[in-house]
């Protein structure tokens, strides 16, 4: 056999190195939609700077500009009256303001972290139409999530809502934490350590949790995501969302609370989703062909949206809070924050 020249060996072997899977086997082998085998390098790295863009990113973060700024003056322009001070009158309006408030807390705190959930569905290739159906399959099994939870959620609040942490409006007072801020911190905290740990699989350091549903189900992992979406609902401490989930739960009507929080949550999603079909369909499939000549880079987007919105939601809804409260010393926040 003919060997090749030393210096095309030297070229050659940055090529074929890889790092093999977490499960041992000698070939790449995804085990689901947010882990796909093929993991980089310098994991460490890229846990540590995921991490700390998380961390940064609630130091700058100001809740004022956009609840306020952002999301009232859009709620206000749709609705075409004062959103907070108008108050709701009847079904419709309340279905129309669920959807109009979702819409406006779009780009809130605790929204950041659905961006980490679509990562993976940049990956398709082919013609436009297969990238499009491609996309919204696995968008579809999210709403399938989020919609069970959300609606399930508004039941509730139609029928109990009163008598929950969410429905008072106490002023939080220094050195304490009310029910609703301990309802906040409980619920995001989850969220945040799940998504930190889905990072971490996605990098093969920890067990994919979707490795065995997956074969079964393949569709499942996406529908877990809807699930964490909807579960926004359930800690969101958005003006906007509490005064219509004041309304669900005075009305004590379960079908009105679920149609007002189903359509709260698709509201929260919408705009993001139309950004990733533009994005995954109307570019000539440049991302695509980018994707497929390296499938670390996949890995690498999926692990840092996800570690990036963990870090970020653990942090702020957690640490951040008890500083806001003066139930910690410290925390680094921001002169505008």
């Amino acid at each position: 056999m003919v060997k090749p020249p030393p210096g095309e060996l030297l070229r050659a072997a940055p090529e074929t190195i890889s790092v093999p899977p977490a499960d041992g086997t000698s070939e790449p082998k995804a085990t689901s939609p947010f882990v796909n085998g093929h993991f980089p390098r310098r994991r460490g790295l890229i846990i540590g700077l995921s991490v700390l863009a998380g961390f940064l990113l609630t130091v700058v973060w100001s809740a004022h500009f956009v609840d306020s700024t952002i999301g009232d003056n859009v709620a206000n322009t749709l609705l075409g009256h004062d959103a907070k001070e108008t108050p709701i009158a009847g079904i419709a309006a309340g279905i129309l303001f669920a959807f109009v408030s979702g819409l406006a807390g779009t780009f809130t705190a605790c929204n950041i972290a659905t961006f980490g959930a679509m990562a993976p569905l940049l990956g398709s290739g082919g013609s436009r139409w297969s990238r499009m159906l491609h996309t919204l399959r696995p968008l579809g099994w999210v709403s399938v999530g989020m919609l069970a939870v959300s609606s399930v959620y508004g039941v509730i609040v139609g029928l109990v809502g009163t008598s929950m942490p969410q429905f008072s409006q106490a002023a939080n007072q220094p050195g304490s934490l009310s029910p609703r801020s301990i309802q906040s911190m409980v619920v995001y905290g989850i969220i945040g350590l799940v998504m930190c740990y889905l990072g971490l699989a996605s990098l093969g350091l920890v067990r994919d949790p979707f490795a065995k549903i997956s074969k079964r189900f393949p569709n499942a992992p996406m529908v877990f995501m809807g699930i964490l979406i909807g579960a926004f609902l359930i800690g969101r401490p958005f003006p906007l969302f509490r005064q219509m989930f004041r309304d669900a739960a005075e009305s004590g009507n379960p079908l009105y609370g679920a149609a007002a929080f189903s359509l709260q949550s698709i509201g929260n999603i919408l705009v993001m989703a139309i950004l990733f079909l533009i994005i995954a369909n109307f570019t000539g499939g440049r991302i695509q062909r980018w994707l497929a000549a390296n499938p670390r880079r996949l890995t690498v987007i999926t692990a840092v949206a996800f570690l990036v919105a963990g870090a970020f939601t653990f942090l702020y809804w957690d640490v951040r809070l008890l500083a806001r409260r003066e139930i910690i010393p410290w925390y680094p926040t921001a002169p505008w924050a």
